[in-house]
C-alpha cells in the first residue's frame, strides 16, 4: 500500500451482521411445518413496525390474531388432554403455554430472527434477539397460518411445537434449567454445562449468548440481559427442540 493510500475502515461484526441476507422464506416454513398459499401473510408477520409500510403493514395485527388462535389451541388440547383437571388446572396448563416466554422459545427453535424484517436502528439494536419481538412475532405467524389455511393448520403447528397434550413438558412455565438438570439425572447423565458464546454491547447493558450442553444432544443456544436469563433460555431451547419431558414422564418412557 502506498504512502497516501487511505486505510479501509474496519467493519465491526455488529455491522456485518445487519447486512448479512435474510435466508429463504422456505427455510423457516419447513420448522414451522405450513407452507403458505399467500406468502404475503408470513411477510407481514414478520415485519416490524420500525420497517412497516403504512399503519397496517406490521405483524401487529396478526400478533393479535394469533394470540387468540393459539389460546384457543391449547385450551381444546388441555380439555381433551386432561379429562380429570379442573378449571383452575387447566388454566395454570394454558398461562405456562401461552406465556411470552414460551412463545420466543418456540420462535428460537424455528430460526425467526434471522428473517426478521426490522428498521436499522431495531437491527443495530439487536433486534433479532429481542425476547418480546420473537413472542409477538411467534404469534402473528400462527394468525397468518390461520387466515392462509384455517383453524385446523394452525392447532397442528400448536400441538407440534406447543405440546398441548402433554402434561408434563418444559414450557409450562417451569424453571427450565431446573427441568432439564432432573432429566439428565434421571438418566445418570452429567450435569448440563453452560458457556457464555457470546458477549455484546457496552458494560451497563451487556447482552449474553450462552451455550448448554447435555452429553448425547446438540447444543441448546439462548440469549438475554444477564447469563441467567440467558441460560434459561438455552435450557427452554434445548427442551423444547427436543421434546424433552418432565422427569416423571421420562421415567414412565424407560420402564
Amino acid at each position: 500500500m502506498s504512502a497516501d493510500a487511505t486505510p479501509l475502515p474496519r467493519v465491526s461484526a455488529r455491522a456485518k451482521r445487519a447486512h448479512k441476507p435474510r435466508p429463504p422464506l422456505a427455510e423457516l416454513e419447513q420448522k414451522i411445518g405450513h407452507v403458505f398459499a399467500d406468502r404475503e401473510l408470513l411477510t407481514r408477520a414478520l415485519t416490524h413496525t420500525s420497517k412497516a409500510a403504512g399503519r397496517n403493514g406490521s405483524y401487529q395485527r396478526l400478533e393479535f390474531l394469533g394470540d387468540r388462535v393459539l389460546g384457543l389451541a391449547v385450551a381444546e388440547g388441555l380439555y381433551a388432554a386432561l379429562p380429570d383437571a379442573d378449571e383452575g388446572d387447566l388454566s395454570r396448563q394454558l398461562a405456562g403455554l401461552v406465556r411470552r416466554e414460551t412463545c420466543a422459545a418456540v420462535a428460537g427453535t424455528w430460526g425467526v430472527g434471522a428473517h426478521l424484517i426490522l428498521g436499522q436502528g431495531e437491527v443495530m439494536g439487536g433486534g433479532r434477539r429481542n425476547q418480546t419481538i420473537l413472542a409477538d412475532v411467534c404469534e402473528a405467524i400462527l394468525g397468518a397460518v390461520y387466515l392462509d389455511a384455517g383453524f385446523d393448520a394452525a392447532r397442528a403447528i400448536v400441538e407440534a411445537h406447543f405440546r398441548p397434550a402433554e402434561p408434563g413438558t418444559a414450557p409450562r412455565g417451569r424453571d427450565a434449567k431446573s427441568t432439564l438438570q432432573e432429566w439428565a439425572m434421571s438418566r445418570s447423565l452429567p450435569i448440563p454445562t453452560y458457556a457464555v458464546v457470546e458477549r455484546t454491547g457496552p458494560d451497563h447493558a451487556p447482552h449474553f449468548r450462552m451455550a448448554v450442553q447435555v452429553d448425547g444432544l446438540e447444543p441448546g443456544y439462548g440469549e438475554g440481559t444477564s447469563k441467567r436469563v440467558a441460560e434459561q433460555a438455552a435450557a427452554g431451547a434445548l427442551l423444547a427442540r427436543e421434546g424433552i419431558h418432565a422427569v416423571g414422564e421420562a421415567a414412565a418412557e424407560t420402564t
